[in-house]
């Protein structure tokens, strides 16, 4: 570690690792901290005993519309295009999904069921609403009560651990659903694995930075000892901030590695579909066969079970922001005072306190670090303040 950097970037994933390459690609000094004992985030991949990949922190679809992050990251690893299948079990069945008309001839019971025939159905039960106020109501006007409860509404409780009336209309919104026999579950322009891993292409990236990185280290211990023009934080705003306005909510996730031997299974493989939810009295929310789409040839697959928790702070990590009426007022607060912290950028699903894509953090790393190489802005103090300061701000 030096005396001096440019920049100092707290935090490891997608946000900071762009960032520091892209900083160092223009000749910046740049310092990564990173408080885990590896570089990636919650996109970190590794593989388990039998040599099959699997994802540490839940799953990671990567997926675009934009060449322009495409072509980034496609510097720093080769592609394999997937594309990703869902499937629901409820009712003692698995489902197709996300809703579409292959779900509805499973739920009439008719094979020969028509796209006008689904949309005459959904003319029917549909509740209108052109605001909706929260996600129940979002997903009652996409298709009705009947579908809702089937697949919404016990996997929206278990995952985010509040009744879908709790949560802003936006979090249901993500949730695809289409007319026609479509079982992809996105239709971005490209969907694709980095061949060789997402560890892979965080090695390469941050090789291309120059930068140095102390691992398992808190950047508050390490303030006092450099120097800096300015602090890259992608951590938990509120966690920055010493929670001094209380703690945002955030849910968590416990993951269960599951390895088996799948000779027993024709295909090699333990489940119908790349990820199966489960919106019913199970206490996991979905598991997740990664062999569907690394093109692994193996007599061994794994299943990740992942299960939703309340996050709790020293106790497990943050997840997901919960966009609700509980937080927006606390999160503006917080804001407030992001913006009066000098020499401070804060970036990244946990700073900014959004739910945010893959490649919308990527693409937002990379107009961050073009906005820091032409102008960093007033020079960061070198200090954090302590929680009784901030508390009084």
């Amino acid at each position: 570690m030096r005396p001096a950097y440019d920049f100092v970037i707290v935090g490891a994933g997608f946000s900071g690792l762009v960032i520091a390459e892209r900083l160092g690609a223009a000749g910046h000094r740049c310092l990564v901290v990173e408080k885990r004992n590896h570089i990636g985030g919650n996109c970190y991949d590794r593989t388990d005993r039998n040599g099959l990949l699997y994802h540490v922190y839940g799953p990671h679809y990567f997926r675009t519309n934009s060449t322009a992050v495409r072509d980034y990251l496609s510097r720093f690893t080769a592609w394999r295009e997937v594309k990703y299948r869902v499937q629901v079990y409820t009712a003692g069945r698995y489902w197709s999904f996300p809703v579409n008309l292959a779900t509805y001839r499973q739920l009439c019971g008719r094979a020969d069921a028509s796209e006008a025939d689904f949309k005459a159905y959904l003319a029917r039960v549909v509740v209108p609403n052109e605001h909706p106020a929260n996600s129940r109501d979002a997903m009652l006007a996409c298709v009705g009560p009947e579908l809702y409860a089937l697949f919404f509404k016990g996997y929206t409780q278990k995952q985010w651990g509040r009744p879908a009336e709790a949560l802003d209309a936006s979090v249901c919104r993500r949730i695809p659903w289409r007319s026609e026999v479509d079982e992809r579950y996105f239709h971005d322009e490209f969907q694709a694995l980095p061949r060789d891993g997402y560890h892979r292409l965080f090695e390469n990236l941050f090789a291309a930075s120059g930068a140095d990185l102390r691992l398992e280290t808190d950047y508050r211990e390490i303030l006092p000892h450099v120097r800096c023009q300015h602090l890259v934080y992608t951590g938990p705003i509120d966690e920055y901030f010493g929670h001094c306005h209380g703690p945002l909510p955030y849910r968590s996730v416990r993951l269960q590695l599951e390895e088996y031997s799948s000779a027993d299974h024709a295909d090699g493989l333990l489940q119908p579909a790349l990820q199966v939810n489960y919106p019913g009295s199970e206490p996991f929310t979905r598991t997740v066969e990664l062999k569907h789409i690394t093109g692994q040839v193996s007599p061994f697959s794994n299943l990740v079970r992942e299960f939703s928790e309340e996050h709790v702070n020293g106790v497990n990590d943050p997840y997901y922001p919960i966009p609700g009426p509980e937080s927006q007022a606390l999160i503006e607060r917080y804001r407030t005072l992001a913006e009066r912290e000098a020499g401070v950028t804060f970036i990244g699903r946990l700073a900014q306190y959004r739910y945010l894509n893959m490649d919308q953090v990527v693409g937002a790393a990379l107009h961050t670090a073009e906005k820091l190489r032409l102008q960093p802005g007033p020079a960061f103090s070198g200090t954090v303040p302590s929680t009784a300061a901030r508390a009084v701000a």
